[in-house]
């Protein structure tokens, strides 16, 4: 019997992930930041195509299994890199072609009841990128590297599991299941420390990896409401919150939407920790609805971003049915 399966990560610019003078080509229309990714993938060679992400990284193996015993195995995955297009003026363009780094496929790690493929891929963006970085040359021209490190084990009772072993500080990284489902998310975007640190020997082909802090992919309908706060009437103020204070703390007033656009919260009930929220979560509906007291301490477990959206901002009944799928203080 032959079992497949895969794991995907697609990467991907959302708005509001670049500081600094390198925010002006986006800004000015020179290029340009990307819409989400869908939240399933049944093509991924159709939206590369389209140009509808900035690389991605998809992993598939195989096992054959006699006899309940592996005896066979292999690795059927790539990756996909995209181009980059600069508008000049109102009419001319220009399209810089990526460099495309060789896949880091290593061999499969087999017993008798699994099979576990390890690959990263990525490359680096064509469009120049002058500046200064931390180590020799202290100089550079080309772009910052991207990349992913993805884990897959295909066990001989047919169930799997992966693991985001590693990935660049940018940009964001969304990961697909064998079934094309949004599961996770990359939990960080560090966009000064990519610009001036991922180059030469600094990645996996020089035996540099980056650790890849991720959490579960939010709801439907989080996403759903996200683009209400992001893209309604009028702009929300983004709020930062450094590693370790405290967005809101339970039993204190509060009426506040807050949308969380980069970095992980943790959620704290009764002073014990019941779960961590990533980016595209939507927290402090339930004070809106339940009379405007905090039910729980979010926490930063690192540095944070968040929308700050007014509780007339987004419709009050998707309030209500996301409160229904959230409840982690009744838990």
């Amino acid at each position: 019997m032959r079992i497949e399966s895969s794991v995907t990560s697609v990467s991907w610019i959302p708005s509001e992930a670049i500081r600094g003078l390198p925010k002006a080509p986006f800004e000015l229309g020179v290029t340009h930041y990307d819409d989400p990714p869908p939240d399933s993938i049944d093509d991924l060679d159709a939206l590369h195509a389209r140009g509808a992400f900035r690389f991605a990284n998809r992993l598939a193996g195989w096992v054959e299994v006699r006899d309940g015993r592996i005896v066979d195995a292999g690795h059927a995955g790539r990756s996909y890199i995209s181009s980059t297009q600069a508008r000049l003026g109102s009419k001319a363009s220009v399209v810089f072609q990526p460099v495309p780094f060789p896949d880091l496929v290593r061999a499969p790690e087999v017993s008798d009841t699994a099979a576990r493929f390890v690959q990263t891929a990525g490359g680096r963006p064509g469009i120049p990128a002058p500046r200064r970085v931390r180590r020799k040359p202290y100089v550079q021209w080309v772009g910052p590297i991207v990349w992913s490190t993805l884990a897959l084990t295909i066990h001989a009772d047919g169930t799997t599991e992966h693991e985001v072993l590693g990935a660049s500080s940018f940009p964001r990284h969304w990961i697909y299941d064998d079934s094309g489902k949004l599961v996770e998310k990359s939990g960080l975007i560090d966009f000064k420390d990519w610009y001036v640190g991922a180059f030469g020997t600094h990645s996996p082909w020089g035996d540099e990896d980056t650790p890849a802090l991720v959490t579960a992919a939010e709801t439907a309908l989080e996403r759903e409401l996200s683009t209400s706060v992001m893209r309604g009437g009028r702009k929300p103020r983004v709020r930062r919150v450094k590693q370790g204070r405290t967005l809101v703390k339970q039993g204190e007033p509060g009426d506040e939407l807050y949308l969380l656009l980069d970095g992980v919260l943790a959620v704290h009930v009764d002073g014990e920790k019941v779960g961590e929220l990533g980016p595209g979560a939507i927290v402090g509906e339930r004070s809106v609805l339940e009379g405007g007291t905090r039910t729980a301490t979010l926490r930063a477990v690192s540095d944070v971003r968040v929308a700050v959206a007014g509780p007339d901002d987004v419709d009050r009944d998707a309030l209500a049915r996301l409160a229904e799928g959230h409840h982690r203080e009744d838990s």
